[in-house]
């Protein structure tokens, strides 16, 4: 008798753990709050456009999707903490781009973290922008270009690091354009920007919102684009491919990101969401403000995409013999 109550209890575990399984495949996922995990600090450009992305899918999925910012350590903390959860859709990564191309060519932890995530789909992407000081005088990628010929090894590009985007652009500007730069590393964007408002420093690139309120103040000049933008807030920027440098040309995105094993199902309820706020006027607007364009794919097509830019990248990284250590 005592061992048919001991086998009871497993049973019902049993039958429990199936109904939760079959409750997500069955199309009722979510069936509680999610919880997205953003690898940047609260108030910054990732943050922005994750809780205006939040919002959304929790509107068009009748769940809260709850941003949980964890950023530092380039990413890995944010990435462990999705790489490691449940399989079940609960816990996803709002990435950017450096997160899943880049750190991982730089970073073995963080490649080892980047295998145990599966894509769900890009949400947005958008340009870097080509900024000088206002102290130099030069107004057009070109121009920049022939003072820096002119005035080789006397050209200083900030960056918030070595081995972040705006680093990779610049080797990559530099070497496109065959001029003589240099890479001032910083610990942070505005910590470069008050030094670029100063002439401490002659160039940049980054995001448009960290770059934004200096360019409406004329403290500096935003000469180019790296890729075309359909964002009105970028429309009088010229993209730097087609005014003075062909085949240059890269941009950053946000992707969100599931745990590896996650049901397939449950990967195209939260694509299809996403789709459906793809095409949402509003968000759109909302998106634009921060020079950022809604841009929605497939989860296989975000994973071709990545495959490409970390070819791009790691040949730039290789060049320019980049490294952490």
């Amino acid at each position: 008798m005592r061992s048919i109550f001991l086998v009871r209890p497993a049973l019902g575990c049993i039958a429990a753990l199936l109904a939760a399984c079959a409750f997500a495949q069955s199309g009722g996922y979510p069936g509680k709050p999610v919880k997205m995990v953003v690898p940047f600090a609260a108030g910054g450009p990732a943050d922005v456009v994750a809780r205006e992305v939040g919002v959304a899918l929790g509107k068009e999925l009748g769940q809260p999707f709850v941003v949980d910012n964890l950023g530092g350590g380039a990413g890995l903390p944010a990435m462990n903490a999705v790489s490691r959860a449940s399989a079940d859709g609960y816990t996803l990564l709002f990435a950017a781009s450096g997160n899943i191309v880049i750190q991982p060519l730089l970073t073995k932890s963080v490649a080892e973290a980047a295998k145990n995530l599966t894509p769900v789909g890009m949400v947005s992407t958008s340009p870097h922008v080509l900024v000088v000081s206002a102290k130099l005088p030069v107004h057009t990628a070109q121009e920049l270009i022939a003072y820096a010929r002119a005035h080789p090894g006397k050209v200083n590009f900030g960056s918030a690091g070595v081995g972040g985007l705006a680093h990779l652009g610049m080797e990559q500007f530099k070497s496109t354009a065959k001029i003589d730069i240099n890479h001032v590393p910083y610990k942070g964007t505005s910590m470069v920007v008050n030094d670029l408002v100063s002439g401490e420093i002659q160039g940049l690139f980054s995001s448009f919102p960290s770059l934004k309120g200096m360019i409406d103040k004329g403290a500096i000049r935003a000469i180019g684009l790296t890729a075309p933008s359909a964002s009105p807030s970028l429309s009088k920027i010229p993209v730097i491919s087609a005014s003075g440098l062909p085949g240059f040309q890269y941009t950053t995105w946000y992707g969100l990101y599931a745990t590896a094993g996650t049901p397939n199902d449950v990967i195209a309820r939260l694509n299809a969401a996403l789709v459906k706020i793809g095409n949402d006027k509003t968000l759109r607007e909302r998106l634009d403000v921060q020079g950022v364009d809604l841009h929605v794919t497939s989860a296989e097509e975000l994973a071709k995409q990545a495959r490409q830019e970390t070819v791009q990248w790691d040949r730039v990284i290789r060049s320019a013999n980049i490294s952490l250590n």
